[in-house]
């Protein structure tokens, strides 16, 4: 029975991981990112080949627009200048960066620290381009994925320590 005690009284004979909410709303964000890239550039692909500005005719004639408002005109005059070569790089560029964000997101899930820093590091690189943007057309969107990624940096950095501590203690 003293046995007992002495396991019991003792603090660190069995640790408890304390959950992380935050962490799994990023892991969710990263995840769904990455997923919705990944059928975005499979979209995107499958286009390749399609001649988008009569598609895009037969679009604004489905949900009876007029095509001959200035907005769609120039957006005609955009579609007509891709080429299928065009929209194979974005493809390809678009599963690049899901795959960057699936890997990201399930190195997230199992707390290893290169993700944690990867996370970091990618929300930390887009601050300085929304501002830019920010600075130049503003749009409460921009503001609310600026304020995201802010806040995703400042939580992972204040807490990578408890977030992916027990990875180096297993090295």
């Amino acid at each position: 029975m003293g046995e007992l005690q002495t396991k019991e009284a003792s603090p660190k004979a069995k640790e408890v991981k304390k959950r992380a909410p935050t962490l799994y709303a990023i892991i969710v964000i990263k995840l769904g990112k990455g997923l919705l890239l990944l059928l975005l550039a499979a979209g995107v692909y499958t286009l390749h080949d399609n001649n988008l500005p009569d598609e895009f005719r037969q679009g604004l004639q489905f949900f009876h627009l007029d095509p001959e408002k200035r907005f769609f005109t120039e957006l005609a005059r955009k579609l007509s200048g891709i080429t299928p070569a065009n929209l194979i790089w974005v493809a390809r560029g678009t599963v690049l960066y899901s795959l960057f964000s699936l890997v990201e997101g399930t190195g997230l899930l199992f707390r290893v620290s290169w993700a944690g820093w990867l996370a970091i590091g990618e929300s930390t690189f887009f601050i300085p381009i929304e501002i830019y943007e920010m600075m130049h057309r503003y749009s409460h969107s921009m503001l609310v994925i600026l304020a995201l990624n802010i806040l995703i940096v400042c939580y992972l950095l204040q807490n990578r320590e408890r977030l992916f501590r027990h990875h180096a203690r297993s090295k």
